[in-house]
């Protein structure tokens, strides 16, 4: 990696490349092999955040195509494709992703493939197997495997670790079990099970440091603090609908409308209409800085229109303004309904 820049120091000119946008650097590394190497190096990537050039990322999976990743760069408005995911499984779904350390990790879940001629199902509904993509070696590759196989489970991560809970295993037997995942030494362990265990899909986020399950329907919210403190059960009466966490605080669509929550954790203030997203279903809510996205999903029927139209449309509501309004970022190159997403730091 000598000679990036005649007659500049190499550790100069690594700090000048730290500043080029990640979506720059398959371009970037066509000048020449040092370049080359410079780009996909560890180093260029502690240089971005000694000089606070990390970006933000948004990372999405849709129905179309199938196990393919989308990232999206709000500095540029851009989408980029990863490489198909290498999942023995055909169309993932129910499965978790969360990133950390600047990787993207996808776990669990099963397979929605059917065939159209028999109707037969691929006949996987859940998987214990991991896989991580390094945004250095542009590649993925399989991690150790959790567990307990599960689908539609809770996924978060908490100190840099990836806390996995709930769902359901291979006979599609709702579980309680949970366990935790160390990325640098690549080891799954046992932590204390939930308290209570439901016969539906459960979700996980974290606010104000701590993790969130929630069960679809059901006010009853299990909180992890720590691993050592184990599981509290709490009754929120939350509203229901898709959340998203925009800098420590959650919002909620329901009834149309966009709600944030209030210091007190009790009251929740209107802050947006989100009327004309009616009939969109099967959408991701989720956060990018300091606002919230909704992306992809498909119109589902009406009175007037009984088709099934999927879109790859992105609308954005920056809540952090007094006045939050909705507006259109650039629309995915995938579409339909989107079986997971997170946001990535690198």
């Amino acid at each position: 990696m000598s000679g990036l820049l005649d007659r500049i120091p190499d550790a100069v000119a690594m700090r000048c490349l730290a500043h080029a946008p990640l979506d720059l650097h398959p371009n970037i590394e066509l000048v020449s092999r040092s370049w080359r190497a410079a780009i996909r190096s560890d180093e260029l990537f502690e240089v971005r955040k000694e000089v606070g050039s990390t970006e933000n990322f948004l990372c999405v999976c849709a129905f179309d195509p199938e196990n393919t990743w989308q990232v999206y760069s709000p500095n540029c408005d851009r989408w980029l494709t990863l490489p198909i995911l290498p999942s023995r499984i055909r169309h993932l779904a129910n499965f978790g992703a969360v990133t950390t350390d600047g990787k993207l990790f996808v776990l669990g879940g099963g397979s929605d493939n059917v065939d159209p001629q028999t109707g037969d199902h691929d006949g996987t509904f859940a998987t214990d197997e991991v896989w991580c993509y390094d945004f250095v070696e542009r590649r993925w590759s399989p991690r150790a495997p959790m567990l307990v196989p599960r689908a539609m489970f809770a996924c978060c991560v908490l100190d840099g670790n990836i806390v996995v809970a709930g769902g359901f295993t291979t006979c599609r037997k709702s579980i309680s079990g949970a366990e935790m995942y160390d990325p640098e030494k690549d080891v799954w362990t046992p932590i204390p099970d939930l308290h209570r265990t439901h016969n539906s899909a459960c979700s996980g986020l974290v606010v104000k440091g701590k993790v969130h399950v929630l069960h679809k329907g059901i006010s009853t919210v299990q909180v992890l603090e720590s691993v050592k403190l184990g599981w509290t059960v709490k009754e929120y009466e939350w509203p229901q609908g898709p959340m998203a966490v925009v800098e420590d605080v959650l919002y909620v669509m329901s009834n149309s409308m966009v709600y944030k929550q209030e210091e007190d954790d009790d009251t929740w203030k209107m802050v947006a209409s989100a009327s004309e997203f009616k009939r969109r279903i099967g959408m991701a809510m989720t956060s990018l800085n300091d606002e919230v996205y909704l992306v992809g999903g498909v119109l589902g029927p009406d009175r007037l229109n009984w088709d099934i139209k999927p879109v790859s449309d992105v609308d954005v509501l920056t809540v952090g303004s007094d006045r939050p309004v909705w507006r259109k970022a650039g629309p995915m190159k995938g579409r339909g309904t989107i079986r997971c997403w997170t946001q990535l730091t690198i």
